[in-house]
C-alpha cells in the first residue's frame, strides 16, 4: 500500500520537471466571455388584442384550448397537442391569435393556445443568397455573364413575415435588376476594374428597399466576370500590345536618359588634364597585347610634349621611331603629330 502511495508522488514531480521551462499558459485554449451584446438580441414583444371582439365563439376556443393543452402536456398523453413549442437560437417567434399577430417571443420554451395560437418561427441569422448567373449588355454592346452574392439578415420579423410575401426571392429579383441597369451603363473595361465600387452602388440602391422589407443589405460581391472566348483573345492581344508599347516607351526613355550622361561625360572629360588621362590609359591598355603597335598623338597646343605622358607609364618601354611635322604643303594638316613604337615584349 505505501508503495503504490508513493508511486504517483514521483510521477507527479518528474512532470514537474518536465514541464519546468514550459510556460503555464501554453496548451490552455482561452476565449473571451460571452456578453449581452454579442449574443442574439431581444425582439420579445406583446400587443394588448381585445377578446370581446371574438364573442362567445372565441371564449369557448380559448377555454378548450387550454384544456387540450392541460391534458397535452402530460408526457404520455399522445390523443392532445402538446402546447409547449420550442424556439431555436437564432429564430424569433411569431405568435398569432386567431390569425391575428399579437405577441413575438425570444428563443426558448414557449407555451401556446393549441387551437385558437399558432407559432411561426423567423431565421434571424445572416443569408447568404447566390444570386443567378445573368447575361449583361454592357455599354460598349459586350454581353457578359454575372454570378455575384449576397449577405443579408432580417432585423424586423413582423415585417419581413406579414409585410411581403417573399423576401428572398424580392431581394434577388431587385439586385438581379439593379445589376443590368448598373452594368448597363458602364463599358467593359471599367465593369473588370471597378467591381467593388460597382458592388456599393448596388448596396446603395437597393438597401433602402430592404429596409422596408425589415431586411438589412451586409454586403453584395461580384465573384465572376464571364465573356466570350474571342472577346478574351482579344483583350489579351490588346493588353500585350499595350505592355509592348510602354516597353518601348521604357526604353527610348533610358536611352535619352543614357545619351544626358554621355554629354555630361564629354563635358567633363573636355579638359587637358582629362585627356591627357585617357591617352595614358588607352596606351596602357594597348601595352598588354603582344606585337608592336605605332601610337599617332597629337601635340599639345600648350607646349607640353606628349612624351611626359609616356615617361609616366614605367613598364612601358617606348622608342621614338620619327617625328612628323607637315605645315608647307596645303593637302596636310597643319596639326602636329607624333608617333611613337611601342613595344611589349620590351616592358
Amino acid at each position: 500500500m505505501d508503495s503504490l502511495d508513493e508511486q504517483p508522488e514521483m510521477s507527479g514531480s518528474s512532470l514537474d520537471k518536465k514541464n519546468k521551462g514550459v510556460p503555464p499558459t501554453m496548451g490552455i485554449i482561452s476565449m473571451e466571455p460571452l456578453n449581452k451584446q454579442s449574443m442574439q438580441s431581444s425582439y420579445a414583444n406583446e400587443l394588448p388584442l381585445e377578446d370581446s371582439a371574438h364573442g362567445f365563439y372565441g371564449a369557448m376556443i380559448n377555454v378548450l384550448g387550454n384544456v387540450c393543452g392541460f391534458f397535452g402536456s402530460a408526457p404520455f398523453c399522445c390523443c392532445c397537442p402538446n402546447p409547449y413549442k420550442r424556439v431555436d437560437q437564432g429564430f424569433v417567434g411569431l405568435v398569432s391569435r386567431f390569425g391575428k399577430f399579437y405577441k413575438s417571443v425570444d428563443p426558448g420554451l414557449v407555451k401556446v393556445n393549441p387551437l385558437s395560437e399558432s407559432l411561426r418561427k423567423v431565421d434571424v441569422k445572416i443569408q447568404i443568397t447566390e444570386i443567378p448567373k445573368q447575361a449583361i449588355m454592357t455599354k460598349d454592346n459586350v454581353y457578359v455573364h454575372i454570378d455575384s452574392v449576397i449577405y443579408w439578415h432580417i432585423i424586423n420579423p413582423y415585417q419581413a413575415t406579414f409585410g411581403i410575401a417573399d423576401v428572398r426571392k424580392a431581394l434577388i429579383e431587385r439586385t438581379q435588376t439593379t445589376l443590368r441597369h448598373t452594368l448597363g451603363s458602364r463599358v467593359l473595361q471599367d465593369c473588370i476594374e471597378n467591381r467593388e465600387a460597382i458592388a456599393s452602388e448596388v448596396l446603395e440602391i437597393i438597401e433602402e428597399p430592404a429596409s422596408l422589407w425589415g431586411v438589412k443589405i451586409e454586403s453584395i460581391l461580384i465573384k465572376d466576370i464571364q465573356f466570350s472566348k474571342e472577346l478574351q483573345e482579344s483583350l489579351s492581344s490588346a493588353a500585350q500590345a499595350q505592355r509592348i508599347g510602354r516597353s518601348k516607351v521604357i526604353a527610348a526613355q533610358a536611352e535619352v536618359d543614357a545619351a544626358k550622361l554621355m554629354r555630361q561625360a564629354a563635358e567633363l572629360l573636355n579638359i587637358p588634364a582629362a585627356m591627357q588621362i585617357r591617352y595614358l590609359e588607352t596606351m596602357s591598355s594597348m601595352a598588354k597585347g603582344p606585337g608592336t603597335k605605332t601610337i599617332f598623338m597629337p601635340y599639345s597646343p600648350d607646349g607640353v610634349h606628349s612624351h611626359s605622358g609616356i615617361g609616366a607609364i614605367g613598364t612601358i618601354g617606348t622608342t621614338v621611331s620619327n617625328e612628323i611635322v607637315n605645315t608647307e604643303e596645303p593637302s596636310m594638316s597643319k596639326d602636329t603629330f607624333h608617333a611613337y613604337t611601342i613595344d611589349s615584349a620590351s616592358g
